[in-house]
């Protein structure tokens, strides 16, 4: 082996060891930031069974988890595999990303497609498992893909910083704006569901900390996941309702994020802890997408620039419908419906990074054959 292969095997190896701890790294914020909690305090990872704090000797990257067999040593609680694969997913991307960028390549542009494709990783496991893509994530990565633009303008094929500055931030913006048409006019068009039941169906509206439950028949609605702005409304039909110990019958409910409407009376939800009665029609506010899925766009626009945010709309449209026929063949369609478009969008974020412009390239010389 050769002087220059072993400094290459030494640095490949170092990428590869790097990414797993920070997938380690990674699934403490994909179980904390969900649930509101600091990614610092407490500083030890912890069961999330009995919430003993977990020694780093049995806190290895990869190693522990295989060793303990996906057990907590202290109560023997299953820890799931997401742990393990987690860091494997990303210790398998930060060597992609090494091997992408090593000399004599573009090696300055590791670290901010190291901090990229952790963004990605955390931003999707999170979508998958809370339908959320928290703030920390999509605004944090919107800035750090502007210092990074500004720092090193390569990020953006520019030689001048504000130039690279100002690409980013034009691919941030068409990123957010592009979502945020295709949100306003799901919102139109889709904005609402009507579920009409065969027999009326009870109803309770329960207050929990700073959220509420709407809990119909077996089917839960978490109030914070329901409104996305102030003017969408949930209106119910009711056979009958309880409000505030007077029995209101065949009566419209209708409900914003903080108040309830009953007739020409409003009562803010604030004052009450609960109210309860029988449905027979709901008519629940919608969304084509989250607005998380528009910050997140925005994120990836800010790393990669305009032409990555719609290559990364259409090839994660592609993936979306490839897996929806998929499951329609299996007879699934329900798989398809639990995937939220966050992780698409990661997908194709991560083919423009690694094969984006060959990939258009090869498209367009599709369309446009050479004379004969």
């Amino acid at each position: 082996m050769t002087e220059l292969s072993l400094y290459r095997y030494l640095f490949e190896c170092f990428a590869f060891v790097l990414g797993a701890v920070v997938g380690s790294f990674l699934n403490v914020c994909i179980y904390r930031l969900p649930l509101g909690l600091s990614v610092n305090e407490p500083k030890r990872s912890f069961c999330p069974h009995c919430k003993a704090r977990i020694p780093w000797s049995q806190n290895l990257p990869l190693i522990s988890w295989l060793v303990l067999r996906g057990r907590c040593a202290r109560c023997g609680g299953g820890i799931a595999f997401r742990y393990f694969g987690v860091e494997l997913l990303t210790a398998l991307l930060f060597l992609a990303v090494w091997l992408k960028c090593q000399p004599p390549g573009p090696w300055m542009l590791a670290l901010p497609y190291w901090i990229f494709v952790g963004l990605l990783i955390a931003a999707t496991f999170i979508d998958l498992e809370h339908f959320i893509i928290p703030d920390e994530i999509t605004w944090g990565g919107v800035g750090a893909g502007l210092l990074f633009s500004l720092a090193i303008p390569a990020l953006m094929e520019e030689n001048s910083a504000w130039r690279g500055f100002l690409w980013s931030l034009a691919g941030a913006a068409l990123g957010y704006a592009l979502l945020w048409l295709v949100v306003e006019t799901g919102k139109k068009v889709f904005g609402k569901k009507k579920i009409a039941y065969d027999k009326e169906e009870p109803f309770t509206w329960q207050r929990e900390g700073d959220d509420a439950e709407l809990k119909v028949g077996e089917d839960k609605l978490l109030w914070s996941e329901t409104f996305s702005r102030e003017s969408d409304r949930l209106e119910m039909r009711c056979a009958e309702a309880q409000v505030r110990e007077i029995t209101y019958t065949d009566v419209t409910l209708v409900l914003f994020y903080n108040r309830l409407r009953i007739g020409e009376t409003e009562i803010a939800l604030d004052s009450l802890a609960s109210f309860s009665g029988a449905v027979s029609e709901i008519v629940v506010p919608r969304e084509a997408m989250g607005y998380g899925d528009v910050k997140f766009l925005a994120a990836i626009g800010a790393f990669l620039g305009w032409k990555a945010v719609l290559f990364t709309v259409v090839s994660g449209s592609v993936a979306g419908a490839v897996v929806g026929v998929a499951a329609i063949l299996a007879r699934r369609r329900a798989w398809s419906a639990k995937i939220p478009f966050g992780p698409y969008l990661a997908l194709g974020a991560l083919i423009w990074l690694f094969a984006g412009p060959p990939i258009i390239e090869w498209y367009w010389r599709i369309l446009t054959p050479p004379d004969l």
